[in-house]
C-alpha cells in the first residue's frame, strides 16, 4: 500500500501564483481572506476559478494557523509537494559545458536561502548545492522568499562541501568563490564553460577549507561605502555576469517576458 502523498502549504500571492503557473492541478484547496475585496485579490480569485479551483473564504485566524510564521497576505494554498530532486552523483553525470551551478556555504537564514533559489532559477542554474548540516533547508519561510523557485531548481545537500567541490572540479567544472580580499574581479573569468559560483553568508563568508578547494577567488567591485552585499544580491550579481557572458548582447532575448520581472 502506498503512503499518503506529502502536502505543502503555500502562503502569499507570489508562492500561490508560482504554483498556478507551474502546475495548478497539484493545488487541492485555496483559502482567501473573506474580508478582502481589493483588485489584487479579485484578480487572483479569477485566476483560480479559470483553472477550476474555487477559493474558500476564511478568517485571518485560520489563515494564520495554516501559514504558521510566514506572512500570508490573505491567501494560503494547500497542495502536493513538488520538490525537484537530484542526487550529487546524478549531477556529476549530467555536467556539460553549459552547466551553471550555485554553491552556498553556511547560508542559514531561510529568507536569504529562498531568495538565492529565486535568483538561481532566474539565471537558469542547473542546481544549488549546500552543506547538509550548515545550511537552511526549504522551510515555509524559504519557500515564500523563493516564490516557487524551490520547486523548479534542484537543491542538493552534501555531507562534505569541500569534497563535493573537489569532485566538481574533477568533472570539469571551474569553481570560483567570492571573497572581498582578492585582487581578481568576478569579471576576470571566462564563464562560457561549466562553471560554479560559491558564496558564503554575509559576515562570515566562505570557510577556509571551502576557499582552498576553489579554483580561484573573485571579488565584486564595490564603489560605495558598504563592505559587503546580502548573499542573495551577491548571487544575482555573479550569476548574471555568467548569463551576460553566455548570452551576449547581440543575442540577448527574453523568451517569456513574465520571467524577466523582479
Amino acid at each position: 500500500m502506498k503512503g499518503k502523498q506529502q502536502k505543502t502549504v503555500l502562503a502569499g500571492f507570489h508562492a500561490v501564483t508560482a504554483r498556478l503557473n507551474l502546475n495548478p492541478k497539484t493545488i487541492d484547496e485555496v483559502y482567501v481572506d473573506r474580508s478582502r475585496h481589493d483588485r489584487r485579490m479579485h484578480e487572483m480569485c479569477e485566476k483560480l476559478r479559470a483553472v477550476g479551483i474555487r477559493p474558500i473564504g476564511a478568517d485571518p485566524d485560520r489563515l494564520a494557523r495554516l501559514a504558521g510564521d510566514v506572512p500570508h497576505q490573505g491567501i494560503v494554498a494547500v497542495g502536493s509537494a513538488l520538490e525537484r530532486t537530484m542526487s550529487f552523483d546524478e549531477l556529476l553525470d549530467s555536467i556539460t559545458e553549459k552547466t551553471l551551478l550555485l554553491i552556498l556555504d553556511g547560508v542559514t537564514d531561510p529568507r536569504n536561502f529562498g531568495a538565492c533559489l529565486r535568483v538561481a532559477d532566474a539565471a537558469g542554474v542547473q542546481a544549488v548545492i549546500a552543506p547538509l548540516n550548515r545550511s537552511s533547508h526549504v522551510t515555509p519561510a524559504a519557500a515564500k522568499a523563493a516564490a516557487g523557485a524551490e520547486e523548479s531548481v534542484p537543491v542538493i545537500y552534501v555531507v562534505n562541501l569541500a569534497s563535493a567541490i573537489a569532485e566538481l572540479r574533477d568533472a570539469g567544472v571551474m569553481v570560483v568563490g567570492t571573497a572581498g580580499e582578492t585582487d581578481r574581479s568576478i569579471y576576470d573569468f571566462d564563464q562560457k564553460r561549466a562553471f560554479a559560483w560559491v558564496l558564503g553568508a554575509e559576515g562570515d563568508g566562505l570557510r577556509q577549507l571551502t576557499r582552498k578547494r576553489c579554483d580561484a577567488l573573485a571579488a565584486i567591485p564595490m564603489m560605495g561605502s558598504v563592505e559587503s552585499l546580502n548573499v542573495s544580491v551577491a548571487a544575482g550579481v555573479c550569476l548574471f555576469e555568467s548569463v551576460r557572458q553566455r548570452v551576449g548582447s547581440a543575442e540577448r532575448k527574453v523568451d517569456n517576458p513574465s520571467r524577466a520581472k523582479f
